[in-house]
């Protein structure tokens, strides 16, 4: 394994809005990180290595109630809102459970990001700004 959880966790903290994603995924991909998938339920995200290695966070905060009904085209008007700057993390994580989003999949190879409902469905990809 080529990075840890402190060295991730070391840069997520530089994150204030969306606005500094692009920024943070750059960093992430220097420490060797491959792909990663987060779980909006409590924030665990899990960071993968080209060789399939992870490590996870762990719960960040209290359960969120995933909602059954995905509303893709809300959630991409809350998305937008975000990427500007516009909401804080916990917002954007409550936006994101509100609308059907079980989680994302960042891909820092293909730099796409894909939001995705409870049964796994793909409800949104898109391009990271890179």
């Amino acid at each position: 394994m080529e990075f840890t959880i402190e060295e991730i966790t070391a840069e997520h903290q530089k994150v204030k809005s969306g606005a500094d994603f692009p920024q943070y995924i750059q960093a992430l991909k220097r420490l060797g990180v491959s792909h990663y998938t987060t779980y909006v339920s409590d924030g665990n995200t899990e960071y993968f290595d080209s060789n399939h290695q992870s490590v996870h966070t762990g719960s960040k905060y209290n359960r969120l109630i995933i909602s059954d009904t995905a509303d893709p085209e809300y959630f991409k008007t809350r998305l937008k809102l975000h990427q500007q700057g516009g909401t804080d993390y916990m917002t954007f994580c409550n936006d994101c459970a509100e609308n059907g989003v079980e989680g994302w999949k960042m891909d820092l190879n293909a730099m796409t990001c894909m939001y995705f409902d409870k049964e796994g469905k793909e409800i949104l990809v898109e391009r990271v700004p890179g």
